[in-house]
């Protein structure tokens, strides 16, 4: 077999590399790399920061709050902190998020065991309980699933909503992007005092709840004689 032949002649006498750069100054380049954001360390993340936003909220009747916050609490503390420094009872709370953390669940359980919050309903996404299966659903059992106080429902859900109605009648709701967990992102969300709203969003979430709840609560006696009364009246 013959040999390859690997010498090569390369004549380069034709070939010009002298590039001029100055054209290229003034090159307007239409679509650029964005900023890199900074992410805000999870111990940057202060309950403080809920609280000083908590005490700014008008929680007269018929009021409006529009929000933009930036990420340096947790909404889950904003919800405690509006609720424990206000000192205010809440007869039934309702709330809808994507996910959520252990933290939440911490909070939460203080209200209930503060007796801050008499019944408290939780609404998850089925992705959020698919990936906590093992690990913070056996968590929410356990720190909120007490007395019968605690639901929670789990379906294919994008909602972030808390509504709440206090001892007095009033009726609340926030409703907006944020999840309860921290995210590190530019949120907003609403929060206002209005009965409408909150018996519009209740109506739906507690269908919800009535199809897609994973705790088999028994009739208490009130439930149960309001069966009968029905049952009696057809």
């Amino acid at each position: 077999m013959d040999e390859l032949n690997i010498n090569f002649d390369l004549n380069f006498k034709d070939f010009n590399i002298d590039i001029n750069l100055d054209q290229f100054k003034t090159f307007n380049n239409r679509h650029i790399k964005p900023p890199i954001c900074k992410e805000i360390k999870e111990s940057r993340v202060s309950y403080e920061s809920a609280q000083k936003l908590a005490k700014n909220i008008d929680l007269s009747e018929n009021t409006r709050t529009f929000c933009t916050i930036n990420g340096n609490f947790i909404f889950g503390d904003f919800i405690e902190a509006l609720i424990v420094d206000n000192e205010l009872i809440i007869k039934s709370m309702t709330i809808s998020t994507l996910s959520m953390s252990e933290n939440n669940v911490d909070s939460l359980a203080n209200l209930l065991n503060w007796e801050f919050v008499k019944e408290l309903n939780l609404i998850v996404s089925d992705y959020f309980f698919s990936h906590e299966r093992g690990a913070l659903i056996p968590y929410i059992y356990q720190e909120l699933d007490k007395e019968d106080k605690f639901q929670l429902a789990v379906c294919r859900t994008h909602c972030k909503l808390c509504i709440f109605q206090t001892n007095e009648g009033k009726k609340y709701v926030i409703h907006g992007s944020a999840n309860l967990r921290s995210s590190g992102n530019i949120e907003q969300f609403m929060f206002e005092e209005n009965k409408y709203l909150y018996d519009f969003n209740f109506d739906y979430q507690k269908k919800i709840i009535d199809i897609y709840k994973t705790i088999n609560k028994p009739l208490n006696a009130k439930t149960l004689w309001q069966a009968v009364q029905e049952h009696t009246k057809e």
